[in-house]
């Protein structure tokens, strides 16, 4: 019997299958996969657990978590001086990395509020926005869900920064902070903090005076102007 040759349509329909199931299998690996993220991150939850254990963290202080951006932040209590404030930033997070370690490094505070930045990283490793929305809604219920006493806790979304390494994905980032903007005009205690625009020049491009020499992570002066934006947000009580 003869064989049916193999059509072009058939050959590029096949290969697009392909394709999106690669997609798929390297997205689930990078968020979920226990070879991958967690090691890397393992030292530092660790780090935070040892940390409680030797002095266990204020209850009901505010918690700032997510990705380098809150890491790094090191004049955090100077630049708040009268607020009681925990940092559980981890490098190179994303959003699906803190949910979770969220029962390990942030039920155990029961925080008052939580000022969270994570999402640049995800759009780095090629989450969409529209997954980065899903993962923050995500978020907010992890959170919500494991500290049931407070089921409106307040939560803080800085919005992903411009930087001038990453420029190239500025459509992706006002997508994402456009559609968690609108998520949180619609959910009670949930609220979305600008720094996108302040960080940008008159030409529309991200300032690098405000920048590290790796023009991703903020300098003192980047931190100031995060600062006086995100304190007008805090709960003082």
């Amino acid at each position: 019997m003869q064989q049916r040759p193999f059509s072009c349509c058939r050959f590029v329909t096949l290969l697009s299958i392909i394709v999106v199931n690669t997609a798929c299998v390297a997205r689930t690996s990078v968020t979920n996969s226990p070879a991958s993220a967690q090691p890397a991150f393992e030292k530092d939850i660790q780090a935070f657990e040892a940390a409680d254990r030797k002095s266990p963290p204020p209850q009901h202080a505010i918690l700032f978590v997510g990705s380098s951006s809150i890491r790094l932040w090191k004049t955090l209590p100077e630049d708040f001086p009268s607020i009681t404030l925990i940092n559980r930033g981890f490098g190179g997070s994303t959003i699906p990395d803190n949910i979770r370690y969220a029962r390990r490094i942030i039920t155990p505070c029961n925080p008052r509020q939580i000022v969270f930045y994570a999402g640049d990283n995800d759009l780095a490793s090629g989450a969409t926005p529209r997954q980065v929305l899903a993962d923050f809604q995500s978020f907010v219920k992890t959170v919500r869900t494991d500290l049931p006493d407070v089921p409106d806790l307040p939560i803080d979304f800085i919005a992903i920064k411009p930087s001038p390494s990453r420029w190239r994905l500025a459509d992706k980032i006002k997508q994402a902070n456009a559609l968690i903007q609108a998520y949180a005009r619609q959910t009670p205690a949930v609220s979305y903090i600008d720094v996108f625009t302040p960080i940008l020049s008159s030409d529309g491009s991200p300032r690098e005076d405000l920048f590290l020499a790796d023009n991703l992570h903020l300098n003192r002066k980047g931190y100031t102007l995060w600062a006086d934006i995100i304190r007008p947000h805090l709960r003082l009580r």
